[in-house]
């Protein structure tokens, strides 16, 4: 029976290359001259340093702006409040979202089963799996989730016939 699975991945050495170039636009601009403005990326989540706020706001934009150039979306990441560093700088931690929540997991087969296709949808982890007799029938779920609105984008892997 063909079948496949609905996840969310981010592409680490994507948001690698994407925390390093902003890294490097840090040190050559103008703007942060003897500033205290620093990025760094963690296991799984992205530590952000300015000397106020403004300067971790501008960090932050620059970042998106980089994520949209590679191809990833900004949604997978996910702000946490700014707080007091030391000295007088702020620090931000920004998680990078992976895998399907169990909340969103229940609401994408929920919404399968209210559609009434002909489709088993089942979680498996942090991830849900799609399957079905036909193929046409895996399409119409993979166009149902693509117009849903989440807080992580939605990949499918794993088609098999």
């Amino acid at each position: 029976m063909p079948s496949f699975d609905i996840v969310s991945e981010t592409d680490m050495q994507e948001m690698t290359n994407a925390v390093n170039q902003v890294d490097k636009e840090i040190t050559t601009r103008y703007d942060f001259k003897g500033s205290n403005a620093s990025i760094e990326l963690g296991e799984d989540s992205i530590t952000v340093v300015g000397d106020d706020i403004n300067k971790l706001n501008v960090v932050t934009e620059i970042l998106r702006a980089k994520l949209v150039r590679r191809k990833l979306e900004p949604s997978c990441l996910e702000y946490g409040d700014p707080e007091d560093a030391s000295g007088s700088t702020k620090r931000q931690v920004i998680t990078i979202k992976q895998g399907v929540s169990t909340d969103l997991a229940k609401k994408i087969v929920k919404l399968i089963k209210q559609e009434k296709m002909k489709v088993q949808a089942s979680i498996q982890g942090d991830q849900v799996r799609v399957t079905g007799k036909k193929r046409d029938d895996l399409q119409a779920v993979m166009e149902l989730t693509r117009g849903m609105d989440t807080d992580r984008p939605l990949s499918f892997t794993n088609f098999r016939d």
